[in-house]
């Protein structure tokens, strides 16, 4: 599965950085991180990193195989 995140504000690289499995990339007043995730409990696992950084998660979609 593949899932797009969208998050509050410009990320520096070095946030960016926490989520090696992620890509990112800018949008205006965003900042979108996309790429696999695994299943149920990784899901979780990144939300959880998102939070624990201070970044808040504006959209999570499920993105198309």
């Amino acid at each position: 599965m593949r899932y797009e995140f969208r998050v509050t504000g410009s990320v520096s690289r070095l946030l960016a950085e926490a989520f090696p499995e992620l890509r990112t990339e800018p949008a205006p007043r965003q900042t979108l991180f996309f790429g696999p995730v695994m299943d149920e409990a990784h899901l979780y696992g990144l939300l959880a990193r998102f939070q624990d950084l201070g970044l808040r998660v504006e959209e999570i979609r499920r993105l198309p195989e």
